[in-house]
C-alpha cells in the first residue's frame, strides 16, 4: 500500500498471501483494533493481506477531536487505496481499563460506524474472546498468546494492536463473517 502525505504515522505493512479456499470469491475487507494507537488489517480483493498501526493520538497542541478528523481522514484513504473494500470487521470490546479508554473507544466506533453507514459498507463487531479463541484456541488468552498465534500463521505484527487487527482479518475471512 503506497505510503501517504499525512500527520498519521503508520508501520510499514506486512504483505503475506491468505490460502483462497476453492470456491471461495474474494473480497475486500478491512479488520481493525480501535483505539489511540488502531491496529488495521486489509485482506485486498486479489488475496494478499497488508497490516499495521496507525497512530491517532493528539498532540499537546491538539483539540480533542482531531483524532476523529485524522481517522476519519485515514478511512477515506484505506478506501482510495482499496475501492473494491466490501466489507469492515473491528474487535467489539465491552471492558475497558478505564473512562477515557472507554470514551475514546466509543467515539472512534460513532465514527466508524457512521462511515460505514455513509458508503453503505457492511459493518461487525467480533467479540474479544471470539477472536482470541480463533488464533489461540483460548478464549481469555493474554496478548502475547495472541501476537504469538498470529506469529505461527505467517505474520510479524509490530504490536498487539496489529496482532489483534491481523487475528480479525483472519476470523472474518476463514469463516466468511461468523457463517461457518
Amino acid at each position: 500500500m503506497p505510503t501517504t502525505q499525512t500527520a498519521i504515522e503508520t508501520t510499514q505493512p506486512a504483505t503475506v498471501v491468505l490460502r483462497q479456499v476453492a470456491n471461495d470469491r474474494l473480497t475486500a475487507i478491512l479488520a481493525l483494533d480501535l483505539g489511540n494507537t488502531t491496529g488495521w488489517a486489509m485482506r485486498l480483493d486479489d488475496g494478499a493481506i497488508v497490516s499495521g498501526t496507525v497512530s491517532f493520538r493528539p498532540s499537546r497542541y491538539d483539540g480533542g477531536g482531531i483524532r476523529y478528523l485524522r481517522f476519519h481522514s485515514w478511512l477515506e484513504e484505506m478506501l482510495r487505496q482499496a475501492p473494491a473494500l466490501s466489507a469492515v470487521y473491528f474487535e467489539e470490546v465491552r471492558r475497558h481499563a478505564g473512562t477515557d479508554a472507554a470514551h475514546i473507544y466509543g467515539g472512534f466506533l460513532a465514527h466508524l460506524s457512521s462511515w460505514c453507514e455513509q458508503k453503505h459498507l457492511p459493518y461487525q463487531g467480533v467479540p474479544v474472546a471470539t477472536i482470541k479463541r480463533h488464533v489461540t484456541g483460548k478464549g481469555n488468552a493474554d496478548k502475547q498468546a495472541v501476537i504469538a498465534g498470529v506469529k505461527a500463521r505467517g505474520f510479524v505484527p509490530s504490536d498487539d494492536n496489529e496482532a489483534d487487527a491481523i487475528a480479525i482479518l483472519l476470523w472474518a475471512a476463514e469463516t466468511q463473517g461468523g457463517v461457518q
